[in-house]
């Protein structure tokens, strides 16, 4: 795909000027996100200064659904740069990125700069993806452009951990207007290179196990969960794929006990299962939950007191899997743009907002949004601005691709 008439167009050079001009403006706004707190959940603040923010960018609609997304939509209406509107020919393009953070409430959250590096949980997970679709509305109203498909703006809530996406598996419930929607656009975190259009798809599971528990020396020979558990790892690590298959299993959390001179009560443990393929996925959930059983029963029949041991099992995260072929126009779009902001385009797989679209069919991704980080999901985590021009202009360039831009002939 070429976008050199598209990047050529007046409209979209003064919304690149916008971008270049704003840069200092949208890292301030960035590092302002960040010292709001936003735990998966617990996003209402965050999102409430993204609602205004939506208003005064003039976007049409501005709520809060009820889940607590932030939506705005780009009308037709007068700016400072002139008659910027979006049209209605077609679905919408929705331009997305997440609230929430990792971090649970009362995480320290101060920004703090050390050199060109601002350090601050969440900084560039995902404050720069929430600054950077400020920045390309910004732009997108300043510049005057008018788009041929409508742009639907949305802040996301639970992307992250147990969040289990429900922010965007609410936009696309059955009877949501977004079921259909043109296109999805995630912007998450920074880089210059990756696009995200395969889906890793997750089961997560969380495992408790309970017993009568007592006196370590004077109940000894009671079946113990934390002994069930500890087998099960122990076997769960040991789960190695079959030909052609690819997954991750992962024990992300384990607790249980209360005392080191006490048989426990109870014991539980948080399992992460991995896998770009559904079929994958849904027979490495079987073989987990044969492995967790297995223990149970081991750990009961070698006990000396015959006493019980019950197990729940609840899931509480399902990711679907898929992918957006490589030569769809969106990817298409995303690949050039890379291309023409001097980056080298990789096509990639993770686990993010646009999982849900992809899986039913919709045209999604997600991208960086330039700038250099490290340290992401620990409290160390930290951004740096180099490459953060380039990569809101490859943002705006892939959505104006997508969304085609009046009196241009050629379109995504």
């Amino acid at each position: 795909m070429n976008l050199e008439p598209l990047a050529a167009h007046p409209a979209v050079r003064a919304a690149r000027t916008v971008l270049r001009d704003r840069d200092r403006a949208t890292v301030e706004e960035q590092v302002q996100l960040a010292s709001i707190p936003a735990p998966s959940g617990m996003e209402g603040e965050r999102g409430a200064y993204v609602a205004e923010r939506f208003r005064e960018l003039d976007l049409a609609g501005v709520a809060v659904d009820e889940v607590g997304n932030v939506h705005g939509a780009l009308t037709a209406s007068t700016s400072p740069g002139g008659q910027a509107k979006s049209g209605s020919g077609g679905e919408p393009i929705l331009v997305t990125a997440h609230l929430d953070t990792i971090f649970p409430d009362g995480t320290p959250i101060t920004p703090r700069t050390k050199g060109d590096r601002i350090f601050a949980p969440g900084i560039t997970d995902n404050c720069r993806g929430l600054a950077a679709i400020l920045a390309i509305g910004t732009a997108i109203r300043e510049a005057g452009v008018s788009t041929r498909r409508p742009l639907v703006f949305i802040a996301t809530v639970g992307e992250e951990g147990v969040g289990d996406l429900c922010g965007v598996k609410h936009l696309f419930r059955d009877e949501s207007p977004f079921r259909e929607a043109s296109a999805f656009i995630s912007i998450d975190g920074a880089g210059l290179t990756r696009i995200v259009h395969r889906a890793i798809g997750s089961c997560r599971l969380r495992v408790s196990v309970k017993g009568l528990g007592g006196h370590s020396w004077g109940d000894r020979g009671l079946a113990n969960p934390i002994h069930a558990l500890g087998l099960a790892i122990g076997r769960l690590r040991e789960l190695r794929p079959d030909d052609g298959e690819a997954f991750a299993v992962n024990v992300g959390r384990i607790g249980g006990g209360t005392s080191v001179n006490a048989i426990s009560g109870e014991a539980w443990l948080e399992l992460d299962l991995r896998s770009e393929d559904g079929p994958t996925l849904e027979g490495l959930q079987k073989r987990a939950r044969e492995i967790l059983e297995a223990a149970v029963r081991e750990e009961i029949d070698g006990s000396t007191r015959g006493a019980p041991l019950v197990m729940d099992i609840e899931k509480i995260g399902d990711r679907p899997c898929g992918q957006t072929p490589p030569d769809d126009p969106l990817v298409e779009a995303a690949v050039a743009a890379t291309r023409l902001i001097g980056g080298s385009p990789k096509l990639t797989a993770s686990s993010t907002d646009a999982n849900v679209p992809i899986s039913l069919g919709v045209p999604a991704l997600a991208m960086g949004a330039g700038g250099r980080a490290g340290g992401i999901h620990t409290t160390d985590e930290w951004y740096e601005n180099e490459g953060g021009i380039e990569g809101l202009e490859r943002g705006l360039l892939t959505v104006l691709a997508v969304a085609g831009i009046a009196g241009l002939d050629q379109e995504a």
